[in-house]
């Protein structure tokens, strides 16, 4: 029998065994209690949730042209991870994932959401937050939601009580922006309610007409403070067209160069409020996503225009969150968690320079792709872990996905997860901790057009798409990721009964509706 062929069984059953019992038995499951060799123990946790930020937008992660020394001193004390992903190129499907350990693709209306859509996630669901909150923590999420809000049947009343909403899915504490900065409505939801909102001005929004006689960014294009290349031309706000339409709220909405400010204040405010219980902080910034508008201050710090800027900017709220925790003493039992939703974009719909001032600089680093991508561009993102109690710090090499932290930090404290509970999260916990230097057996890469890749070890293949669903046809590609982290090969025809394998294993993980063991 042809060794070549033998090897790639093997190859392939071991990946296989990832499936269902994570990279080694360490990563089974975590019926029989803790796999960590630890007590189940209960650190605070900080999970700080870029958006759009890149692979190599990080001095960490070998930038040299914008500084961020914040995320660089976090990086320095603990683990930073070269092989961590986002479950998809895009932010609603990566945060779903995240707080549900289900892969978003498996669940129809999971994409990319408008800001008036109904919350995605079940209501008392066990979720990233619910799970925690059964094992003592205080549970706060600050910034940015894009996960819906309300039972979305009925059109959602934004000047009343919005439920249902974080708080129906495990969050004690919530301090949101609804979507996205680009989209409507532009004010800020805390604990259910509009900040600001004064009722004899109520909140409209309308996703597909605008109201009469408001100005809109093709009307007043000449207005704007920020003009627009794609879309991003419907209700001007602050100056800035965005998504959908708007019409009322005049006290309540935010002021764009304010927000990474205000986000800071309520994380810095939860932390200080959560003395004598342990907690767990989602922070999840607006920058870098577009329209980049960062504060005064910080305008100017690079000379990339207001994307570099817009870093300097997210380090700033990096190194806020790290000097609370150390001046109120919680730095060495506090475990941070630092990552992106997707990979980096330049022009997404707004003027701003970005395309032209980049110089040099190279926001995926060595990747190819970005956001939307099914390249590694889109979905391999900046990951770093540090917990000073436990973890050493070093260069980590170990597949890690956002879709584990579930099943992992159930481990960590002690909890039991269901049968049906996180399907596809598995327990990387050794990895995260520094001990493990595998992590996963496999990734699963989802793009904006809905097509999946899957990791095993160095290689990777990327399923062909078709013409259904506007699509263009592509063929099947096979990259060997050691040698050409740039996607630049593709290795499909001579290794067919590797692509033939690797494709069968794709499609059980997609019958299947479940990676982890039972």
């Amino acid at each position: 029998m042809n060794r070549n062929r033998v090897h790639r069984r093997d190859f392939l059953k071991a990946a296989l065994a990832g499936v269902a019992f994570g990279p080694d038995l360490w990563a089974m499951g975590h019926r029989a209690g803790s796999r960590t060799g630890l007590l189940p123990s209960r650190p605070n946790i900080v999970l700080i949730y870029a958006d759009d930020i890149g692979y190599g937008d990080l001095g960490c992660y070998g930038a040299a042209r914008v500084k961020t020394p914040n995320v660089d001193r976090l990086a320095k004390e603990g683990i930073l991870f070269t092989r961590g992903y986002a479950s998809s190129a895009t932010c609603t499907p990566s945060r779903y994932s995240m707080l549900t350990g289900q892969y978003a693709w498996r669940k129809k209306g999971t994409g990319v959401l408008p800001g008036d859509a109904g919350l995605i996630l079940e209501p008392g669901s066990m979720t990233l937050p619910s799970m925690l909150q059964r094992a003592g923590y205080r549970t706060g999420v600050v910034g940015k939601w894009h996960l819906g809000l309300g039972g979305g049947k009925t059109k959602l009343d934004w000047n009343n009580l919005i439920q249902p909403g974080p708080s129906e899915i495990g969050f004690d504490y919530s301090f949101l922006m609804p979507a996205t900065g680009d989209r409507v409505p532009c004010v800020y939801v805390e604990n259910g309610r509009v900040v600001n909102l004064d009722p004899n001005d109520p909140i409209a929004v309308s996703y597909k007409e605008p109201f009469p006689g408001l100005p809109t960014g093709v009307s007043h294009r000449d207005t704007l403070k920020m003009d627009w290349s794609v879309g991003h031309n419907n209700a001007v706000v602050n100056g800035i067209g965005r998504i959908g339409y708007m019409a009322g709220g005049a006290a309540a909405v935010w002021k764009d160069e304010d927000m990474a400010d205000e986000f800071v204040k309520r994380g810095v405010a939860f932390i200080e409020g959560s003395k004598g219980k342990p907690f767990f902080l989602y922070f999840a910034t607006h920058d870098i996503h577009v329209p980049r508008v960062p504060h005064p201050r910080f305008v100017g710090a690079t000379d990339m225009g207001p994307r570099g800027d817009a870093i300097v900017q997210f380090d700033y709220q990096v190194g806020e969150i790290l000097n609370t925790l150390d001046r109120l003493g919680l730095t060495e039992n506090t475990l941070v968690v630092l990552t992106s939703d997707n990979g980096p974009v330049l022009d997404d719909g707004y003027k701003d320079g970005a395309v032209e001032r980049v110089g040099g600089h190279k926001p995926a680093g060595p990747l190819r792709g970005g956001k939307y991508s099914i390249f590694e561009g889109g979905t391999r993102e900046p990951f770093i872990v540090r917990w000073p109690e436990k973890v050493k710090p070093s260069v980590s090499d170990a597949m890690v996905s956002q879709v584990d932290l579930t099943a992992s930090l159930a481990d960590l404290t002690g909890q039991t997860l269901g049968p049906d509970d996180a399907p596809d999260s598995m327990n990387v916990m050794e990895a995260l901790l520094g001990r493990d230097k595998k992590g996963r057996g496999h990734i699963i890469e989802h793009s904006l057009d809905g097509r999946l890749s899957i990791c095993i070890g160095d290689w990777k293949y990327i399923e062909p798409s078709n013409r259904r669903n506007g699509r263009k046809e592509t063929l099947p590609e096979l990259y060997n990721l050691k040698g050409d982290i740039a996607e630049t090969a593709n290795l499909a025809e001579k290794y067919a009964d590797r692509v033939k394998e690797m494709a069968e294993m794709l499609e059980k993980i997609k019958k299947d509706g479940r990676t982890r063991i039972q």
